[in-house]
């Protein structure tokens, strides 16, 4: 029988959990012996004396947070499995829990309890492998986190895993298509890899023809080639026991991969016409928009490369596999546009928050900030126009759609109400962004009779984030026409 420590200050939610848990059986008999407590100085106490395999806890409990106590309750529980729960989504806080240590973070209310009940048992799969294997204790810092916005499941496991990868040195490889933020993403992972600042390096593989980038990878001496006047070093030198960031790198040719390669692998260079050999202190991280196992297999790109690049990989998701961050998207370039451009545009249509929504989105969130950069400038007002936005193209609709201001808006054969795509003479009138995601899917489940698999159909976003938003914004899931 497996203990398992629930620690939560709201007693019925504790209560209900608790009977939950009791209620599982394995082979016949209970799984689980389930303690409680309500505070963190109980919760250490009773983990102290218990030992238990897993630990579901609170983020918000009245003495210290959850995060407070991560270190704390792992030194007393040695391998055991910490599961952090939140009622709020806030990526900081994800980022320092999985760097802390913790299995998993996950929110509440729940939906149901099968998502919680898988998060256990891999809990408890995994600490039965982790004592047939070597660990290896790391350090972890805190730092601060960049601008990623989105709260969908790809968001949610890609911050996880910036968490987990920001704990180690080991040289990162992350995939993504152009406009996906791939630097972003590298320089989150830098500032929470140290405890104090440290130079990030950033070069572009393909913006520099290849006589002048192995200078300014490697540096150069003085007389090394024509117009070398002086010691200049390179980017690998620069960035010193901090972060190398090589954008692009499958951009690179394949005599400058060798000449990488070998770097890796010696954790040394030389500057361009020198002989010194000079320690390569800083960390890799790497970025491509191009499928490196096709490039490997075309010959375009080094295999032995390649498997020096990937000790870790991260996949960054298209914008149009997480629409359902779109609105938060949107109102974060926003505040940033309005500030670069001098300009107040806050208020979003739902007929322009459905358009973009359906949008292809080929250049991901790039395209999406020049677009609403675009379209700002161009505001007359506070309100952001239909008008000023990019029509969906006619391949784009796979069963029609519902002319907005002028543009197609993708449906999936459903039509919305004639009163969503109406013109709004009065400027006073049109809702805030938040206001305009509830009507927009008021309104949608209205069209389905309340039917929520269409619904996430029609607005392109995931059941547990329509839970998460009919709750957010009381709607009613029985909606009817």
């Amino acid at each position: 029988m497996e203990t398992l420590l629930i620690v939560d200050d709201d007693l019925s939610l504790l209560e209900s959990l608790k009977m939950h848990f009791e209620d599982i059986e394995h082979d016949g008999a209970p799984r689980y012996q389930v303690v409680t407590a309500t505070r963190a100085a109980e919760a250490l106490r009773v983990a102290q004396e218990v030992m238990p395999s897993v630990v579901i806890l609170d983020m918000k409990l009245p003495d210290r947070t959850g995060l407070d106590i991560i270190e704390e309750m792992k030194s007393l529980c040695g391998d055991a499995r910490i599961i952090l729960v939140t009622a709020f989504h806030d990526m900081e806080t994800t980022i320092r829990a999985m760097k802390a240590g913790a299995f998993d973070y996950i929110h509440k209310p729940f939906p149901d309890l099968t998502a919680l009940d898988i998060v256990v048992s891999r809990a408890l799969e995994y600490r039965q492998l982790s004592r047939r294997a070597a660990t290896v204790n790391v350090e972890t810092a805190a730092a601060r986190l960049g601008d990623i916005v989105g709260t969908s499941p790809l968001m949610q496991q890609l911050v996880k895993e910036i968490g987990k990868v920001a704990a180690s040195r080991a040289t990162v490889l992350i995939h993504g298509e152009s406009g996906t933020g791939k630097e972003l993403i590298a320089r989150v992972i830098h500032n929470y890899s140290y405890d104090e600042p440290k130079p990030f390096i950033g070069i572009n593989c393909s913006a520099i023809v290849d006589t002048l980038l192995e200078s300014e990878l490697f540096g150069h001496e003085k007389g090394a080639f024509t117009g070398a006047n002086a010691v200049k070093p390179g980017k690998f030198e620069m960035a010193e026991d901090g972060t190398i960031f090589l954008d692009e790198i499958g951009d690179m040719s394949l005599m400058l991969q060798a000449k990488l390669l070998r770097v890796l692998q010696e954790r040394e260079f030389e500057r361009v016409g020198g002989v010194k050999r000079i320690k390569l202190r800083a960390r890799v991280i790497a970025a491509t928009h191009r499928n490196l196992v096709e490039e490997v297999s075309t010959g375009r790109f080094r295999e032995d490369l390649y498997q020096r690049l990937k000790v870790i990989t991260l996949q960054l998701p298209p914008l149009r596999e997480r629409r359902d961050d779109i609105p938060s998207l949107v109102h974060h370039l926003l505040e940033r546009i309005n500030e670069k451009v001098h300009k107040r545009v806050t208020r979003v249509p739902p007929e322009v928050l459905a358009h973009l929504m359906r949008l292809p989105w080929r250049g991901n969130v790039r395209e999406l900030e020049n677009v609403l950069t675009r379209a700002v400038v161009l505001a007359p007002g506070e309100v952001l126009l239909a008008d000023n936005l990019p029509a969906l193209e006619s391949n784009e609709l796979e069963h029609g759609g519902t002319p907005v201001n002028g543009h197609p808006v993708h449906t999936n054969g459903h039509s919305l109400p004639g009163f969503l795509v109406a013109p709004i003479d009065d400027p006073s009138r049109i809702p805030t962004l938040e206001e305009a995601e509830r009507m927009l899917i008021e309104l949608t489940m209205t069209v389905t009779k309340g039917h929520k698999g269409k619904t996430c159909q029609i607005l392109g976003i995931s059941r547990p984030t329509l839970e998460r938003k009919l709750q957010k914004y009381g709607v009613r899931q029985d909606q009817q026409v």
